[in-house]
């Protein structure tokens, strides 16, 4: 089982930045699809980014777009989420996950049911 270590998280204040960072150990991370989820206070877990093993398009969650980017670093074997001009709703805990490629026609799947390895969060806060 994939293991995933999430960091980056804290408290920033609106229109701020952040990135969060989902490191692996023991395997590659450029085999899997890798998935950043978000669970807001009384909400259920929604995925916001997805990217695939290989060249492809990322799905994005429409209140993300032009505001959130995914990137990876195989050498550091680490996924990024970068985070701009961010909103007080984009507050909750922030997972990454990893899985193999699911396509929905061309759409890469970003929910959680095709996701099977989870770290443990990182807290964002946005708040003035």
């Amino acid at each position: 089982q994939v293991q995933l270590v999430e960091s980056g998280g804290g408290l920033v204040q609106p229109g701020g930045s952040l990135r969060l960072s989902c490191a692996a150990s023991g395997v590659s991370l450029d085999d899997y699809a890798i998935g950043w989820f978000r669970q807001a206070p009384g909400k259920e877990r929604e995925g916001i980014i997805c990217i695939p093993s290989s060249d492809g398009n990322p799905e994005y969650l429409d209140s993300v777009k032009g505001r959130f980017t995914i990137s990876r670093d195989n050498a550091k074997n680490t996924v990024y989420l970068h985070m701009n001009s961010l909103k007080p709703e984009d507050t909750g805990v922030y997972h990454c996950a990893a899985g193999e490629d699911t396509y929905g026609g061309s759409r890469l799947r970003c929910s959680s049911i095709y996701f099977g390895s989870w770290g443990q969060g990182t807290h964002v806060t946005v708040s003035s």
